[in-house]
């Protein structure tokens, strides 16, 4: 067993999610790197300490990788808030990870500088070796276990998406064929979120044609750069509607829907498994995606309600574009 320590704010809900991740033997909640020792959560909650609410996590990395665990881990905070995240605000609260071996920097630095990319700026979350850490008291353990509807400042739905991605990744293993990816990608996706159109659109040529999807019925081809989708492709990154009938040139596929989330498909030029008739993109690389990667259709969902995603959907959603 290993062991990684983060930081993200009111440890209640950090533990929950970590539990949630195969791989995870233990979640336990905590305070570290502050100047006193054995501190309680009294003295803690004056940031006089220097205390930060931490989750201790041990897992097997036969199981789950470190990279792994730490891209989670940055999806259930905001990087660039600092010492505040959701409602919770004081120093104790500050975004962290922290690490006991020095074989785990290089991994470390790499998620960072992966992170960096994507925001086009430095995260304020702590990079640091740790120093101290003392255990939470027994009513802060397992809190949302003993208390399912405590406080928890992470998005429910998070909770929902993290059970996704792992169901997802184990259904799809590795299998070769991109067709057969998606069409299972979306028909577990679709029972599991229950969107009103989950499917996927491929590039062939100068357009985007209807691929696996569950839902109603769609539109064959979408233009490059026309629509929620096309738009997606052309820009080359993922694009949130609250409200398709505010998106200028919207193209109602189906009259049932009222928002909608696109999030781009990419593959590396000398990947031999994509799709025959996909046409490599020109122009540059967005924020985050790797020199050599090219857009080769995008994920596209639909919903019968206004409002429905958000930041958090289009995190989730690209980690589960990645998989497929």
């Amino acid at each position: 067993m290993k062991e990684i320590y983060f930081a993200g704010g009111c440890f209640w809900g950090v533990e929950h999610f970590f539990k949630g991740v195969d791989g995870v033997a233990e979640a336990a909640p905590g305070y570290a790197n502050g100047s006193l020792d054995s501190p309680s959560y009294e003295q803690v909650y004056t940031d006089a300490t220097g205390h930060a609410e931490t989750v201790r996590v041990r897992y097997n990395p036969d199981r789950v990788s470190l990279q792994t665990l730490v891209r989670l881990f940055f999806t259930i905070i905001d990087p660039l808030s600092l010492n505040r995240q959701g409602h919770d605000e004081g120093t104790r609260y500050r975004t962290g990870i922290y690490y006991t071996g020095e074989e785990d920097l290089p991994v470390l630095k790499e998620c960072f500088e992966e992170l960096s990319g994507k925001l086009g700026c430095a995260p304020v979350t702590e990079l640091l070796p740790l120093k101290s850490f003392w255990p939470a008291e027994e009513r802060h353990q397992d809190y949302l276990g003993k208390n399912p509807g405590g406080y928890c400042h992470i998005p429910l739905k998070t909770f929902r998406y993290l059970r996704l991605y792992q169901d997802l990744a184990l259904l799809l293993g590795d299998e070769p064929d991109p067709i057969a990816r998606m069409a299972n990608a979306a028909a577990l996706i679709h029972s599991r979120m229950h969107f009103l159109w989950t499917g996927f659109y491929l590039v062939r040529d100068d357009e985007l044609v209807l691929g696996p999807f569950q839902g109603p019925e769609a539109c064959f081809r979408i233009a490059y750069g026309k629509g929620v989708c096309g738009t997606a492709w052309a820009q080359r990154r993922t694009i949130v509607v609250p409200d398709v009938e505010q998106f200028p040139g919207h193209i109602a596929c189906s009259s049932d829907s009222r928002s909608e989330i696109v999030v781009p498909l990419w593959r590396r030029a000398e990947d031999s498994h994509a799709p025959s008739g996909l046409r490599m993109t020109d122009g540059e690389s967005p924020v985050g995606v790797t020199e050599g990667e090219c857009p080769v259709g995008v994920l596209d969902i639909d919903s019968a309600e206004k409002g429905t995603f958000d930041s958090t959907d289009a995190t989730w959603l690209e980690l589960i574009a990645a998989v497929i």
